[in-house]
């Protein structure tokens, strides 16, 4: 099977707003990341930007429910 990624943005005008967003979580955990390739970053420290990104996201929808 050929390699393909899952993980592409479907709407491609929402990737500048997507790297913003891990940009702004990053810094809120303290985590420094570089534009482009971040491969050395720990499995933490990539994880906590992810589930940073995960709260927020959460927290929005939470909020729009109100």
């Amino acid at each position: 099977m050929a390699n393909k990624t899952s993980n592409r943005i479907v709407v491609p005008e929402a990737r500048e707003a997507l790297n913003r967003f891990k940009m702004e979580a990053a810094n809120e955990v303290g985590v420094n990341l570089n534009q482009g390739y971040n491969g050395n970053l720990t499995a933490r420290e990539a994880g906590s930007v992810g589930g940073q990104m995960v709260k927020k996201m959460i927290e929005a929808y939470e909020n729009s429910m109100k």
